[in-house]
């Protein structure tokens, strides 16, 4: 199953992962992106804010650039996250902030390139 809303990216990462752990894409697919982010409680903006910020918090950068593009897609603009990114350097630590904004920086380029 193939979200053709999965940045391409995002869609490599599902089909390498599938050829181990079909399930866990499985998952990803029906419940965490079919049903998790389809409830009504937060807007789709609000969660990508909220799931950008974890993952700067925890480093998890590699999975940072299709959670930024996401949220671009979700109504975030650039000037929020980099906001959000300076904003947890004091509560997520600067290396961590420092690494998302390279990610971050990156992500950006693509996308006026």
């Amino acid at each position: 199953m193939a979200d053709t809303a999965v940045p391409a990216t995002a869609q490599a990462a599902r089909d390498a992962v599938r050829t181990v752990a079909p399930a866990l894409i499985e998952y990803t697919e029906s419940v965490l992106y079919g049903d998790l982010w389809e409830r009504p409680g937060l807007s789709p903006r609000d969660r990508s804010l909220a799931t950008v910020a974890a993952l700067i918090a925890l480093g998890r950068t590699e999975q940072l650039p299709t959670h930024l593009t996401r949220g671009l897609d979700n109504g975030l603009t650039w000037e929020e996250i980099g906001e959000l990114i300076t904003h947890l350097a004091f509560y997520a630590g600067w290396p961590a902030a420092m690494s998302a904004g390279r990610a971050a920086a990156r992500v950006r380029a693509e996308k006026t390139a």
